[in-house]
């Protein structure tokens, strides 16, 4: 079973290299939302250190929501979607290798820009790191999320509008929790609570969806 999963997971590797400038757009539309925000507020401000994870977590919610849009939309048009679900393999288990291989092309460099981000925003020391382990535990549950909702809408015309609609309610809880860990660590307050609802979620996102993603994808080609 765990051959036809690294097969999937290597071909959308494979895919990726093959578009570079593609999975590129995700990080830039991401820096470009982090960086000129400060330019709307006054130089110097302190605000801006007390903003700057509620900027980081929206502008990684929304680079994952950019990532996701396409996801199942190229498999379905080529017919690659109902070799996935003939699969003798498990089709939740591929579903799951295809949104670990998302994760890792669109929101890992999100994780790894973090604290630079963080640090222009004016964020050091323990907060940054907060910031970037919240990012880690958080931005598997943003993709996850996003690849289910992009599975329900997969076959669906205007996709594009339905799936802000479906999916940012139930980001929304990674988000809160995420710059709630970050500001309460600025503050000198406990902050592991918030890093364990995140845990928590990441194990439900990871255990949960890719069935639901998987029955959700054969109802579409069916």
């Amino acid at each position: 079973m765990i051959g036809p999963a690294l097969a999937v997971f290597r071909r959308e590797l494979l895919l990726a290299a093959r578009r570079p400038a593609e999975w590129a757009q995700p990080l830039v539309f991401y820096g470009i939302v982090a960086l000129l925000f400060p330019l709307g507020i006054e130089a110097l401000n302190p605000a801006l250190k007390v903003f700057a994870p509620a900027i980081v977590w929206v502008g990684a919610l929304l680079a994952a929501l950019l990532a996701v849009e396409r996801m199942f939309r190229g498999d379905l048009e080529d017919g690659t979607l109902e070799q996935l679900l003939l699969a003798d393999a498990p089709a939740p288990l591929l579903v799951a290798a295809k949104f670990a291989a998302h994760w890792l092309l669109t929101a890992l460099p999100l994780v790894v820009a973090a604290p630079l981000l963080g640090a222009a925003l004016g964020l050091e020391g323990l907060p940054l790191q907060v910031l970037t382990l919240s990012l880690l535990l958080g931005t598997p549950t943003l993709m996850f999320t996003g690849g289910f909702a992009a599975a329900l809408i997969v076959g669906t015309q205007r996709a594009g509008i339905l799936l802000p609609i479906l999916v940012l309610p139930l980001m929304t809880p990674a988000v809160i929790f995420g710059g709630g860990a970050v500001r309460a660590a600025a503050a000198g307050l406990p902050y592991a609570a918030p890093l364990y609802f995140l845990g928590a979620l990441l194990v439900l996102t990871v255990t949960v969806l890719p069935f639901a993603a998987a029955g959700a994808l054969r109802n579409a080609v069916e």
